[in-house]
């Protein structure tokens, strides 16, 4: 069988792993397109339940018996090559294939695909993007690695030829899709236990800007991306940014209520449109210039783009707002890299709390020790500090490093294991006006929603 048309032969898949914010965007849009689902996780989650209102079977144990009568079994990097239900697959010589490469394939049904990658920044752009064209009409085909509250999902199956996908860099696995616009927000080092190092990143952006069928839109204040680019002559090459040579440049930018920036967009040196945002940070300024520029090429008006940036208040675990209980504030992000700390930080420091708590937990024990110096320097923006252990993933904590080894280098810094300690301690020392903000690329959400509960009852 061949797998460039295998959906074109299956009926029944089988999804190891369902509940990663990639396997169940996948699923979304699998389902609406009449593919009958069946999944496993090993963990309880809101897109297990999500799915579950699907109507899709999720099983909470792996194993053999779950595959049942799948034509295709599916599976995400993180599923270890001993997961019984692959050797199931395997005994049974079901096809196996892998998320990013069966993602890569729901792209290639599209003529207008837009991958939106980058080292930060992609799931708000992508929502950005999506944000715009939902609202303007336009009925795109979405994957989002978070929850866009527009759709309360983030993967949807549209009517039209264009998808908006987050294309992400770990693993290559963005050299998978289809594009026909390749979207660079920024290069970062980051996943350097696989790439080994920033050139073999820009390498990679640089086969991913390749890819795109019609044009690539790239950072021109990112230094890295502009190097990803370089010596591609064959592609029309469309650059957003600040800079006066810019195709679509974000002028006059100022901070408007809550930190949400207000700037002049100009298109090939015109006026397009004045922008106002409505998400915080000024990294959000070239997040939203890229978002309009890819919008524009799908068709948004300039006020279908005014509006969507608007309206767009983040996606989930984007600066997510949770709650306001006796006074103080709990909001939650995704930022687990040093650049996504800083940015998330300073944009909170700037909305005008009396105190910012950012409570962090690591995620990956390689990670922790190579951007340690970063998370030292990131973290220590804010007022109060708490980290919580190292959420270690699929790895072996083989060197002993520590969370105690950031809080010890943070003057008043506490160090807490779990989330319990952690809801306990900050529900009792907060203030009134003070934001609570929970970070990391794990499952620290959980800790922010025990927060919550613990303020309510102080409430009361």
């Amino acid at each position: 069988m061949e797998y460039s048309d295998i959906l074109n032969k299956v009926k029944r898949i089988h999804m190891v792993g369902i509940g990663g914010s990639g396997m169940c965007a996948i699923a979304e849009i699998l389902h609406a397109r009449g593919f009958e689902l069946t999944g496993s996780d090993v963990n309880e989650s809101d897109n297990v339940a999500r799915m579950r209102t699907l109507g899709i079977p999720v099983a909470m144990k792996q194993c053999a018996e779950n595959v049942g009568d799948a034509d295709l079994v599916a599976y995400t990097a993180a599923v270890s090559h001993t997961n019984p239900e692959l050797l199931e697959a395997q005994a049974r010589k079901i096809p196996l294939i892998e998320r990013a490469e069966l993602l890569g394939l729901i792209t290639h049904r599209y003529g207008n695909t837009v991958g939106v990658a980058g080292t930060h920044g992609k799931t708000t752009t992508t929502s950005m993007i999506s944000q715009i064209l939902v609202m303007g009409g336009q009925d795109p085909t979405l994957f989002i690695g978070g929850k866009l509250p527009l759709i309360d999902a983030n993967g949807r199956a549209g009517s039209s030829d264009t998808m908006i996908c987050e294309a992400c860099e770990f693993r290559d696995h963005f050299l998978e899709l289809y594009p026909a616009v390749s979207l660079i927000l920024n290069v970062d080092a980051d996943h350097l236990d696989y790439f080994g190092s920033l050139d073999n990143i820009i390498r990679s952006f640089h086969r991913f800007a390749e890819k795109a069928a019609k044009t690539i839109l790239v950072n021109a204040d990112d230094p890295n991306s502009m190097k990803a680019v370089e010596g591609i002559t064959d592609k029309e090459i469309i650059t957003f940014g600040t800079g006066e040579a810019c195709t679509w440049q974000a002028r006059n930018a100022a901070a408007g209520s809550g930190s949400f920036a207000v700037y002049d967009l100009y298109h090939n040196g015109e006026f397009y449109q004045r922008i106002q945002l409505g998400v915080p940070g000024e990294h959000n300024i070239l997040n939203s210039t890229a978002a309009a520029a890819a919008a524009s090429l799908c068709g948004a008006t300039p006020q279908q783009v005014a509006d969507g940036l608007e309206s767009f208040k983040g996606a989930g675990r984007r600066f997510e707002f949770l709650g306001f209980h006796a006074g103080i504030t709990v909001a939650d992000d995704y930022a687990h890299h040093p650049t996504e700390i800083s940015a998330t930080i300073n944009a909170a420091k700037a909305m005008g709390f009396q105190q910012v708590w950012a409570v962090f937990q690591p995620f990956t024990f390689s990670r922790t020790e190579r951007h340690l110096d970063g998370f030292i320097s990131s973290l220590s923006i804010s007022d109060q500090v708490v980290v919580s252990d190292i959420m270690g993933s699929r790895e072996e904590n083989t060197t002993g490093i520590s969370s105690r080894q950031i809080t010890d280098r943070i003057p008043g810094a506490v160090y807490l294991p779990t989330f319990e300690e952690i809801a306990d301690y900050v529900s009792s020392n907060a203030a009134e006006g003070d934001l609570v903000l929970t970070m990391g690329g794990g499952d620290i959400y959980k800790c922010a929603r025990m927060i919550v509960e613990r303020l309510k009852r102080r409430e009361n």
